[in-house]
């Protein structure tokens, strides 16, 4: 165990990698000497180069470098933003209607042509962005502002599925051969991406030709800051204006007023391999179900900062604890097989660091399965070094923090990317037909009362496998300086610095757009 000393020496050590990145004062600009650039520590680096067909569109999507044809509002319904209109065709058919005079950072216009491009990309990646999972979708041309979205079966959920930062619209020059797509100087939103230096840091500046109101600040400085006792002295110190996600742990050394919790669709995870090894039995699995006190985490780890979970959505979907209620859901629940004796059964438990609180909650969850009988051994990295052996089934157990609505707003593309035998991010190796059908029914059915008791039902089937148990729901901890203002406390992880993001007037600091950018 390292001593309390060497761990402030670590911190410390990070602190000052990261001062040196940033320049002090809040006055880093555009040529060193200027004012009005925001300097955001980011929770962890980027996954895939930042490709919009990963993960990593998430980040550009919260820099306000890359915008969909839609966006979703506060209940999850579509609204205009490169398109500026659409209707339903037919059964599988929707017409787009682009905006006008939209530019592209490399000074190339917004055609149907480039939004076909990008959405026919995104179909064709391998793997597909998580957002298309389970959908077959093709693009057309429809004249010089039209565009015909197409998928092989009905989707009453299209215009959200299209506000996915994953299916953000990007100019030709973004992309190369082999698949890659490259977001530099090549998205439509009020920040242009300028470069990127591999999974340390990222510099987005002003764009002038937005084609809405432009950006308060000259500019974005961000560094990707993994470690989360360096994220909070950042803050603390200054050295960062915006930080995300900030340890529950280090909440107390930080001024109040510059800490703010944000209700997260995000359900803390254990996922059990359900394919090989102990929890392929259906009883193992029911034992590790009986052996863990979720409530025993929230209090120890999170500090109260969060809510025990009741299933894999939690209180950010506020219908979800009432559709639990329901008789069906009851009887699904009651089928679950009973726990038999493990007797020493060894498993390998696996997680990661880049979440601070994670590594911690599977030194609880080893207490809890080994006074059950279980005999743990852990596994611990950073994410981009566990993921493809988590995917890859080769841990019998894995916590995870998983969003359950990042993408359309809806649920239902979470539960087909991690419990459908063909979803991509299944990392309980997890596959019923039962479920499949359950997931497929409410996939097709509009947004309603009768969709949400559809996704209740698939949730139920999914529990009564024991595929995955639910620990808890976060609330993530945001740091913002008092230098900054109009910063996005957004549930869904899509937007933090937005156009409107600046400094307040007693800094000094206030940006007119138009100036040095």
């Amino acid at each position: 165990m390292q001593s309390k000393t060497s761990v402030i020496a670590m911190s410390a050590l990070l602190l000052a990698g990261l001062t040196g990145c940033f320049a002090g004062g809040g006055q880093s600009a555009e040529n060193g000497d200027g004012a009005g650039r925001i300097k955001l520590a980011m929770l962890q680096p980027p996954r895939s180069g930042l490709s919009p067909l990963s993960d990593d569109a998430f980040k550009l999507s919260r820099w306000q470098t890359a915008e969909t044809l839609l966006v979703l509002d506060d209940l999850g319904e579509a609204e205009p933003a490169l398109a500026t209109g659409w209707q339903q065709v037919d059964q599988t058919s929707w017409r787009f209607t682009l905006r006008d005079g939209v530019e592209f950072h490399d000074g190339t216009a917004l055609t149907s042509a480039e939004v076909v491009a990008s959405l026919s990309a995104a179909a064709k990646a391998s793997p597909k962005p998580r957002i298309l999972d389970g959908v077959e979708l093709t693009a057309q041309v429809d004249g010089s502002s039209g565009v015909i979205v197409r998928t092989a079966t009905p989707d009453p959920l299209l215009p959200q599925r299209l506000s996915s930062p994953q299916l953000a619209v990007f100019a030709a020059t973004a992309y190369k051969e082999g698949g890659v797509v490259d977001p530099v100087n090549a998205g439509t939103g009020p920040y242009r991406l300028v470069s990127v230096e591999g999974t340390s840091s990222a510099r987005l500046d002003r764009f002038d030709g937005y084609w809405g109101e432009k950006a308060q600040a000259d500019g974005v400085d961000v560094q990707f800051v993994p470690d989360g006792t360096a994220r909070a002295a950042a803050l603390r110190t200054g050295d960062a204006d915006i930080v995300e996600a900030i340890p529950v742990g280090q909440v107390a050394q930080i001024d109040p007023a510059l800490v703010h919790e944000v209700p997260m669709p995000r359900t803390n995870t254990l996922y059990l391999n359900t394919a090989s090894g102990p929890f392929a039995d259906p009883a193992v699995r029911a034992a590790a179900r009986a052996a863990i006190d979720a409530g025993t985490i929230v209090d120890g780890v999170y500090e109260g900062r969060a809510d025990k979970a009741a299933g894999l959505l939690g209180p950010a979907l506020p219908w979800a604890a009432d559709e639990r209620g329901s008789e069906d859901y009851a009887a699904n629940l009651a089928t679950r097989v009973a726990a038999t004796a493990v007797n020493g059964t060894p498993i390998r438990l696996g997680t990661f660091t880049d979440r601070a609180e994670l590594p911690e909650v599977a030194v609880q969850l080893e207490q809890q399965l080994e006074a059950a009988g279980f005999t743990v051994e852990q596994d611990v990295r950073e994410y981009q070094h566990i993921e493809a052996d988590a995917l890859a089934g080769k841990f019998d157990a894995f916590i995870l923090s998983r969003a359950t609505v990042l993408d359309s707003g809806d649920p239902v593309a979470y539960l087909y990317s991690d419990f459908s035998c063909a979803g991509s991010f299944n990392i309980s190796q997890f596959c019923d037909p039962r479920v499949d059908d359950a997931l497929a029914k409410a996939a097709g059915i509009p947004a309603g009362p009768e969709r949400r008791a559809a996704i209740a039902a698939a949730e139920s089937l999914i529990l009564t496998r024991d595929a995955a148990i639910p620990l808890l729901h976060e609330r993530v901890i945001q740091g913002e300086s008092g230098r900054v203002r109009d910063v996005e406390r957004d549930p869904r992880e899509r937007a933090l610095i937005t156009g409107k993001t600046g400094f307040t007037s007693s800094t000094g600091f206030t940006s007119t757009p138009g100036a040095a950018g």
